[in-house]
């Protein structure tokens, strides 16, 4: 039988398929991302920016040293202040140091929040407004500031709510209804910002492998973890999953979209657990 390939064309090196190319989504822009860590939800989204171009502005009430060596080491623009959330001076703070390095901010990450579990009746005054003023208040604050400084059109502002803020579950009542607050002040947001051509989004993740969910999940019975898993129809979602949607939702590829939160890794339709960590 003739041989299918000639020795010509058998002799020939194969050339192996080139790595696609980062798009640069972001070049000239800048991207202020509050709730920064080495690890988490906030690391991957700054770095996922950084790497299509985006120049940071990162917020952290500890300093990322690690991220901060490889943003640098690949020569990334950054400027990184101590702040939290909870304090009107230190955002401030870090929106002059951007303003003063970059000039401009292009889009808003609100991602900074904290959480804690157990009944409703054991819920203290002071762990409620902890929660709230990091979760909600904190969001408000770090947009408030912004929004002088972002271009109209084009300015974005993204907020990491919760898919437990659309499908609640015992013990995390306190932590659902900040998110779900600030799923409403999205929404407001993007009405009230639709004028100057400023877009607001949320995005609602399930669970997602970072230390903060591992530290919940020791707390679960088997049964209730095998619920979790459950309602994952895809799996525990990692940060760099939350980091994509962000990216997606913060470019000019999505222009159109204003005013919803995307769940990640859960929907609606499937049911959470009726037990969490008590």
């Amino acid at each position: 039988m003739d041989h299918l390939l000639s020795t010509s064309d058998a002799d020939q090196t194969v050339a192996k398929p080139s790595r696609p190319a980062i798009p640069q989504r972001f070049a000239g822009k800048v991207a202020l991302v509050t709730g920064v860590g080495d690890r988490g939800l906030g690391g991957a989204i700054a770095e996922r920016l950084s790497r299509e171009g985006a120049a940071l502005v990162i917020g952290s009430r500890t300093e990322p040293e690690r991220l901060l060596r490889r943003l640098r080491k690949h020569k990334r623009d950054v400027v990184c202040a101590k702040m939290d959330v909870r304090s009107t001076d230190d955002v401030t703070r870090l929106i002059d140091a951007g303003m003063e390095e970059f000039g401009k901010i292009d889009v808003v990450v609100n991602n900074a929040g904290v959480e804690v579990t157990g009944p409703l009746t054991s819920l203290s005054d002071e762990d409620w407004q902890h929660l709230s003023d990091v979760n909600l208040s904190g969001v408000l604050r770090v947009t408030r500031a912004a929004i002088p400084y972002m271009p109209s059109p084009g300015g974005v502002i993204v907020n990491i709510a919760s898919a437990l803020a659309l499908g609640g579950c015992s013990g995390i009542a306190a932590y659902s209804a900040t998110k779900a607050g600030v799923i409403g002040l999205t929404q407001a947001l993007a009405y009230e910002l639709a004028p100057q051509k400023i877009r607001a989004v949320a995005v609602a993740p399930a669970l997602v492998a970072t230390a903060m969910a591992w530290r919940q999940a020791a707390n679960l019975t088997e049964d209730v973890w095998d619920r979790v898993e459950a309602c994952h129809p895809l799996g525990v979602g990692l940060p760099e999953d939350v980091a994509n949607a962000v990216a997606f939702l913060a470019s000019d590829e999505a222009r159109w979209i204003t005013g919803v939160t995307l769940p990640l890794g859960w929907a609606p339709s499937f049911a959470l657990p009726v037990a969490g960590a008590e």
